[in-house]
């Protein structure tokens, strides 16, 4: 068997959380959609926005591994909604969903037997690990700060 299988699907296992963070999913199941646009605590950001934040930056990641024309966005703007809340549930529901399948489709991408992890992506500059890695680190670092509002709107205890 080769030894990268096992590193690939521990790779798979962090990007869904649940081994050092709760996982998305669950912090999404204690989010009424009426809480979403709430900024509790004098917080610079809500639900909506850190959620939506890293939804895009997972999926610019995706295109940065996948796209030979790959032209990153502008910084900070394009990576953070202009809104503080979706407009209605279509909205939010919408970008949810697109979180979970592209994490699926980055997941698949992962656990391809064709998909060398130490292969650059099509612009060179890095290696396909390094960019699965720097999703992992992103998301677990804002799911922290997701937990963090989910308390302060009191829909989470420790």
């Amino acid at each position: 068997m080769d030894p990268s299988v096992g590193l690939k699907q521990q790779l798979v296992s962090h990007l869904k959380g649940g081994e050092a963070f709760m996982p998305i999913e669950e912090m999404l199941e204690k989010i009424p959609f009426s809480e979403t646009g709430k900024r509790p605590a004098d917080l610079p950001y809500s639900f909506y926005e850190l959620f939506c934040h890293i939804r895009f930056t997972q999926k610019d990641i995706l295109n940065y591994c996948t796209l030979k024309d790959y032209s990153a966005p502008a910084w900070p703007d394009a990576y953070w909604p202009k809104e503080q809340a979706p407009k209605d549930e279509a909205e939010w529901e919408e970008v949810k969903t697109n979180y979970v399948q592209e994490r699926e489709e980055l997941a698949n991408l992962i656990i391809s037997p064709e998909k060398n992890l130490l292969q650059p992506v099509p612009s060179g500059k890095h290696n396909f690990f390094r960019e699965v890695l720097l999703v992992i680190e992103h998301t677990s670092y804002h799911s922290g700060q997701l937990l963090i509002l989910l308390r302060h709107l009191g829909l989470h205890s420790s």
